[in-house]
């Protein structure tokens, strides 16, 4: 390819069109000679072939940009010949027709065949040089996008890879992130039992009757996940509650209760300034976990579906854990007796849907109570 400047100034590729190989095929020598002399002259490179069969065996074996064949020959004639050359469809070779015969089904047939041109003997030379030009610019055109083409695939393929690359990377960074988020969890959870021993078992116990009463509501698996990996922070805030309120044996004055009431505004302070889904979920947790139905709970005296689902959803499986554990204040209660609560509080202090779906799912929330039990002493 030659580069040449265009009247705009940009850069235009034109073939090198002196430098093309041509394949003359004519079962005649004579008429071999001529068209080579001819062609040569004009500095393309040329073979020559005496038969269809040799033909096609230069073609197989070398790169042709085009061919003069000769119709009228012995044993596999010029239309066969053609056929076959046109049959490959992994690239194009243009066929100028060679022939004595000059009668309109002839052409019609070439046509049909897939002939892009014809000459006429005798031959006439500013003629055949005129049509031997215009097919191989035809044919260099061809090469050019068919060598754009391998490099677009090159290139798309090599694109295609990087984003997979990036793809992958960002799934793992993803997964880092999810582990990160997933250790602040167990740290923070971890700093409540320290102030509240019985919280330990407590917050397993959440987790998984959160993630048993969110996949019996329908949620996705990703956000199941997310609810059982946010919920064990709940109750983060009663770090910010004085040991002597927290840990009082006796029932709290209504001073203390007010003070109590404030773990729910200190656990989302805590929670809410992040970019990670994770504990932007807990935070919506820990504010409005003690928010009941009708409007009567707390911080924020939220009712109905304003409640959000993570909140409606923890206060069921808290109140039920609260109530069947032991407390400095009292001993636990039976597990009939908290669900003769639970049923009582539908509608009021619970969503009725969650009560109901809590009960369907009893048996695998008596599982996790047997499975992760306070310790003794």
């Amino acid at each position: 390819m030659r580069l040449e400047i265009t009247a705009s100034g940009s850069l235009l590729m034109k073939p090198d069109i002196e430098k093309s190989t041509i394949l003359l095929v004519d079962d005649e020598l004579f008429n071999l000679d001529i068209l080579d002399q001819l062609l040569s002259a004009q500095h393309y490179n040329t073979y020559t072939a005496l038969s269809g069969r040799e033909a096609l065996k230069i073609i197989e074996e070398n790169d042709i940009d085009l061919v003069l064949l000769d119709i009228m020959m012995p044993d596999m004639n010029g239309y066969e010949v053609l056929r076959k050359i046109k049959s490959r469809t992994d690239r194009f070779i243009p066929v100028i027709m060679v022939t004595a015969l000059d009668s309109r089904d002839d052409r019609l047939l070439a046509l049909e065949y897939g002939s892009d041109d014809f000459l006429t003997k005798p031959i006439d030379r500013v003629e055949l040089f005129a049509r031997v030009k215009t097919l191989l610019q035809t044919r260099h055109f061809y090469k050019q996008l068919v060598s754009a083409n391998q490099r677009l695939e090159v290139e798309v393929k090599k694109r295609t890879a990087e984003l997979e690359k990036a793809f992958k990377n960002l799934k793992n960074l993803n997964a880092t992130l999810a582990r990160s988020s997933r250790k602040i969890v167990q740290h923070l959870s971890s700093a409540a039992e320290f102030k509240d021993p019985e919280t330990a078992a407590h917050i397993q116990r959440i987790s998984h009757y959160t993630g048993v009463l969110a996949r019996a509501y329908g949620l996705h698996p990703a956000e199941v996940d997310l609810l059982v990996d946010a919920s064990p922070m709940h109750d983060i805030g009663k770090i910010g509650v004085p040991d002597h309120i927290l840990l009082k044996p006796g029932k709290l004055t209504a001073e203390e209760f007010e003070i109590m009431k404030e773990h729910t505004t200190i656990g989302y302070k805590i929670l809410s300034d992040t970019e990670f889904p994770l504990l932007r979920l807990a935070s919506e947790i820990a504010l409005t976990h003690h928010e009941k139905y009708d409007g009567t709970g707390y911080p924020n005296g939220m009712s109905g579906r304003d409640i959000p689902l993570s909140g409606r959803i923890v206060a069921v499986v808290d109140v039920f854990d609260a109530l069947t554990s032991s407390r400095p204040y009292k001993e636990p209660f039976s597990n009939e007796t908290a669900y003769s609560i639970i049923r009582k509080g539908s509608g009021t202090h619970f969503d009725p849907n969650m009560v109901n779906l809590f009960f369907d799912v009893l048996p695998e929330i008596e599982s996790i109570q047997k499975t992760y039990q306070d310790r003794e002493g």
